[in-house]
């Protein structure tokens, strides 16, 4: 597809908001094609239109720390984020899980899994299927285990045995994507899909990850963010790409201060303190005030729906 469509939340500015050739999504959510909605556009240059500087993280991606090494470094401080706050991201999760189409009965891999924190966004009836390979995620209740003898790739399932794949925020941490995509492909079932939802190239989120997170956290942040190129890697991997949308959202907390606590932990910002995070966070992302009063921190990823040729 040639354009990527913008989801714009209540927070966008009005003129955008009021478009008269918009459409509405289900939520009643504005759709505007981002070259026509006149906010900050994902600027992609160069081959597959990607930005110069992923062309030249590409060129020395050997270089890049690991899924498995950053999170092993990292993941405990991730964790023990996301257990305090649970319900922090849930529009993130859902906005994934929506755009997945599952129905009870369907086996739903989640790669990477993290500490299993979309298991309870799965519609009921659905078999949740984890894999995360690094141990510093927690494991409660048995309900997740990460596995110490596995690597992310390739993945520990069987051909053709999983009906739906998400993947939610992990793949900017792999430099060449397209052998993930081509292990997806292998364990889905034909007419099967994929909902891949990370950080855009260009975007906000993108220069607070790799600036601001970067500078002040334990192990550096440099992404392999979405672009046109991850496109071109799907399509190579024998997946149909059918849809590709930047959705905004909040991630939401009772007050800036929790907000400021769950960033200090989720990032393992050991370099900064959580008010010199919220003001960075204010500055280059930005924070709003909810109709019931608790904080919602602006967040957008770029969701891509893909399916498996062939029939369900």
């Amino acid at each position: 597809m040639d354009g990527v469509t913008r989801i714009l939340p209540a927070w966008a500015p009005r003129a955008v908001r009021h478009d008269k050739n918009r459409d509405l999504s289900s939520s009643g959510a504005a759709i505007v094609p981002a070259a026509r909605s006149g906010l900050r556009s994902i600027r992609e240059r160069g081959p597959f239109d990607q930005p110069a500087r992923e062309v030249a993280r590409r060129a020395r991606g050997s270089h890049m720390k690991s899924y498995d090494d950053i999170f092993q470094e990292r993941g405990s401080a991730y964790d023990r984020a996301m257990r305090a706050q649970p319900h922090a991201r849930s529009a993130e999760f859902r906005q994934a899980v929506q755009r997945a189409q599952l129905s009870p009965g369907q086996v739903v891999a989640d790669v990477p899994a993290g500490g299993g924190y979309l298991r309870e966004y799965l519609p009921s009836g659905c078999h949740w299927r984890g894999h995360e390979p690094c141990t510093s995620f927690s494991a409660p209740g048995g309900h997740h285990r990460a596995d110490p003898t596995r690597s992310l790739l390739p993945l520990p399932w069987s051909d053709a045995s999983v009906d739906a794949i998400l993947s939610i925020a992990g793949v900017h941490h792999l430099d060449v994507k397209v052998r993930l995509f081509g292990e997806f492909r292998r364990v889905i079932r034909p007419g099967g899909r994929l909902v891949l939802s990370d950080v855009a190239a260009g975007s906000d989120v993108a220069r607070f990850l790799d600036g601001y997170v970067g500078a002040h956290n334990s192990t550096g942040h440099e992404g392999v963010f979405l672009d046109r190129h991850s496109l071109h890697e799907l399509r190579e991997a024998g997946w149909i790409v059918q849809s590709d949308e930047l959705v905004d959202f909040h991630w939401v907390f009772d007050d800036r201060q929790a907000l400021a606590d769950f960033c200090h932990g989720l990032f393992d910002l050991r370099r900064a303190s959580p008010a010199k995070t919220l003001a960075a966070i204010e500055d280059g992302l930005g924070i709003d005030t909810l109709p019931d009063g608790r904080a919602g921190m602006r967040w957008q990823l770029r969701t891509i729906t893909a399916q498996s040729p062939g029939s369900a």
